[in-house]
């Protein structure tokens, strides 16, 4: 029997070449999904919970195949730091963040479509982010424009230098795929990946 499908449920060009560097052949959907944390939800089940969504908004559209799904949340004494989505707002984030450590949680899902049956799991990752001035936030954010970054971090660009330190199982968790649970998770599909 040939391999399933398997279908990226994310238009993040980031998550895109991380998927690639597993050599296997897959597609990509949009999974069109409403990232609002639930009331009282905890950032660690708002990613876990996401990741699933978004592989299961595009399951009627690929019903065969195996579909991931991923999503991160930045949290700082409890406060949620989502996609700033403007200048303004990265600048809040990172003035709010900088000196100190930030938890990262990126949740993962492979759903196979087929049997309905969802693997999850989560990977956090601390981020200690350097004392930036004002200025050097300022200069980041123009070169980088990290606006749909978790956080404003975006750790694959120059995000790398605005971090003192990261403390994970996975480093591609923080660009947002989890590849060493997500080769765990594929192979308890029986996919092969070496």
């Amino acid at each position: 029997m040939t391999n399933p499908q398997i279908v990226l449920a994310s238009t993040s060009p980031f998550r895109r070449e991380l998927l690639t560097r597993l050599g296997l052949p897959f597609e990509i959907t949009n999974p069109a999904t409403d990232e609002t944390a639930l009331p009282g939800e905890t950032p660690e089940a708002t990613s876990l919970r996401l990741s699933e969504a978004k592989a299961r908004a595009v399951a009627e559209q690929f019903p065969y195949a195996l579909i991931i799904g991923s999503d991160q949340v930045a949290c700082l004494d409890g406060q949620i730091f989502g996609k700033p989505g403007s200048h303004d707002k990265a600048v809040k984030q990172l003035q709010t963040m900088r000196g100190r450590t930030v938890n990262f949680y990126t949740g993962l899902c492979l759903l196979n479509a087929r049997t309905g049956k969802a693997h999850v799991r989560g990977v956090p990752t601390l981020v200690t982010f350097r004392d930036l001035t004002d200025d050097e936030i300022e200069n980041y954010l123009r070169k980088e424009q990290p606006y749909n970054c978790a956080g404003s971090a975006k750790s694959e660009g120059l995000g790398i230098a605005i971090i003192a330190k990261m403390e994970g199982e996975d480093p591609n968790a923080l660009i947002g795929l989890p590849l060493i649970a997500l080769c765990d998770l594929l192979k308890e599909e029986k996919i092969k990946v070496i």
